[in-house]
């Protein structure tokens, strides 16, 4: 394990060193409720292998990138926001606010959500 890897928030959560209100598990990808929603649902969706940012994927991460994608449809259903409609958000880097730098994507939800999603 890595240095990156040992102090990483994301990767003590998937070791079960932080607690979090796991929602979904699988071989890749965990996903949590987010501790500071911004929605009235609000998870993480995060690969087990400690991965930087979309910059950082390899091919090798295909599949991880697409458990991601796949995971987002099994989080909405069990958060119940499945059918209403939710946003899948990935930031990747500083001006896109990443600040934990292991990829997450943000599911989002359970109220309507106006376009664009930022403030001015």
């Amino acid at each position: 394990m890595t240095h990156q890897e040992q102090d990483c928030l994301f990767c003590r959560i998937v070791r079960g060193e932080i607690p979090a209100t796991i929602v979904y598990r699988n071989d890749y990808v965990v996903a949590f409720k987010d501790i500071a929603p911004v929605a009235a649902q609000h998870a993480l969706i995060i690969p087990v292998k400690h991965i930087t940012s979309l910059n950082a994927l390899a091919p090798e991460d295909e599949a991880i990138a697409g458990q991601i994608l796949l995971a987002a449809g099994a989080v909405a259903e069990i958060l119940g926001i499945k059918d209403s409609g939710y946003r899948l958000v990935l930031n990747t880097g500083a001006d896109a606010m990443q600040t934990v730098f292991h990829i997450h994507a943000h599911l989002i939800g359970g109220q309507y959500m106006g376009w664009p999603p930022f403030q001015e």
